[in-house]
């Protein structure tokens, strides 16, 4: 990890390009001033480099590395970041050099994480992504390994020995964090299991980082959680209390943002927390339609979800989308999509505002519909003596409709889910209710 000082770093950032196809728009460059931002960096100059020839040294060929090492001394940078994908000798001689520190895309996110996780479990998987993108770096980059020569043999390379050692110091500790993470892994599905007994919908927010879903949150439950206009501002999972309009009671979870390129680490590491959506009875998928690279995030955020769904087998549940940030498009721009969204979205859509709260209402309601499309409708027809049945289905069904008959019988419409049919029908096998058609 980075050395802190008491004054902030100064970074310089250079993003590489390769093809007109991967040339960063202003998009990506906010973006990029966001996650330095985050680590709480000054930035001291930010620019696209087009690299045609790569440097298998250095990455960036020779006058654009001299170029850079004259910038990073004229703005007195202390770090340097290469927003881009960086080999262990690149990032090795680029330190020497540029006479600083160098990290690339996947150790600048490495580092936000770190300062971002509050809970122990939120540290133990930070933890477990770093060492395990140390350990794929040891490839004879730190400059301790050639104090000692290893091996029985005269062929054997300077430090052979040491980087064996580290090797297995690095996957001792893999193996504890991976023990550690293995029980959040089951006090989750102990908690998981209690939501379901309790018989409350689970409502998962996904989306890109900075689309706004903390902020979306916060106006759903009234709870305060982090909610900054930079990257990763939430990292640790929060659940809190959804009130629906005839549902009543759901549980809505904030999950961390996705990002173009997220870490293979990070999502090895994180997928305790990440299986939370997989879990959940809706996804809604929070999208920043003031973005222009709107429809590249939403494809980030799939193959996101699609990897996971691949490596948990876990199916990906029912989505809807938020099309968020509307006060921010121009008048005509926000109808048009408004209209859109309230005539045939696939998948179903709303668009609002999580800053005005515009929108909010009707998001509400289609996260019901949504709900409610995986239940059936059935009609019981309850003698008095059932009342214990009856007080069963207004726990953990959706009552749409009561009368009581002149012989004290009850007759209930009632929306459950084939889960709760099943308990239902498993806790008083004697009473049958009639389908719905139609």
């Amino acid at each position: 990890m980075i050395d802190r000082l008491p004054a902030p770093e100064i970074a310089g950032v250079v993003i590489p390009w390769f093809t007109p196809a991967d040339r960063p728009g202003p998009d990506r460059l906010s973006e990029t001033a966001g996650l330095v931002e985050a680590l709480g960096c000054e930035l001291g100059f930010l620019r696209p480099d087009h690299v045609r020839d790569v440097n298998p040294s250095y990455l960036l060929s020779g006058g654009l590395l001299d170029r850079m090492a004259g910038d990073i001394e004229a703005h007195n940078c202390t770090l340097a970041v290469i927003d881009g994908s960086l080999t262990p000798v690149q990032q090795r001689n680029l330190e020497k050099r540029l006479g600083v520190k160098v990290i690339d895309r996947t150790g600048l996110i490495l580092e936000i994480f770190g300062l971002r996780a509050r809970t122990k479990e939120g540290r133990l998987q930070v933890e477990l992504a770093r060492i395990l993108y140390e350990r794929s770096r040891l490839v004879r980059t730190w400059t301790h390994l050639e104090r000692q020569r290893g091996g029985g043999g005269f062929l054997s390379g300077p430090g052979e020995s040491q980087l064996e050692a580290d090797r297995r110091m690095l996957d001792e500790k893999i193996l504890r964090l991976r023990r550690d993470l293995e029980d959040v892994k089951r006090t989750r599905e102990v908690q998981r299991a209690g939501r379901r007994r309790s018989g409350k919908p689970v409502v998962a927010l996904v989306g890109y980082t900075n689309a706004g879903k903390s902020s979306l949150f916060n106006r759903l439950t009234g709870a305060d959680v982090l909610a900054k206009d930079m990257p990763f501002a939430t990292l640790d999972p929060t659940i809190r209390r959804l009130d629906l309009p005839t549902l009543g009671e759901a549980a809505l979870i904030d999950t961390v943002g996705f990002i173009t390129d997220l870490p293979t680490h990070l999502i090895d590491s994180f997928q305790a927390t990440l299986e939370e959506s997989l879990q959940a009875d809706l996804l809604v998928h929070v999208r920043d339609r003031a973005s222009a690279s709107d429809l590249d995030q939403a494809d980030d955020v799939m193959q996101v979800l699609e990897r996971l769904e691949s490596e948990s087998g876990l199916p990906l549940p029912p989505m809807i989308e938020v099309w968020n940030k509307m006060d921010l498009l121009p008048p005509e721009r926000a109808a048009s999509l408004e209209a859109l969204a309230a005539y045939g979205a696939e998948p179903p859509a709303v668009a609002v505002s999580a800053l005005t709260g515009a929108g909010i209402d009707a998001l509400l309601a289609l996260i019901e519909a949504a709900l409610l499309r995986g239940r059936t409708a059935y009609i019981f027809r309850l003698p008095p003596e059932q009342g214990r049945a009856r007080a069963w289905l207004h726990q953990h069904g959706e009552v749409t409709s009561e009368t009581t008959g002149e012989d004290g019988a009850v007759e209930l419409g009632v929306r459950l889910s084939a889960e709760r049919a099943g308990q239902f029908r498993a806790e008083f096998p004697g009473v049958d209710g009639e389908v719905v058609k139609g």
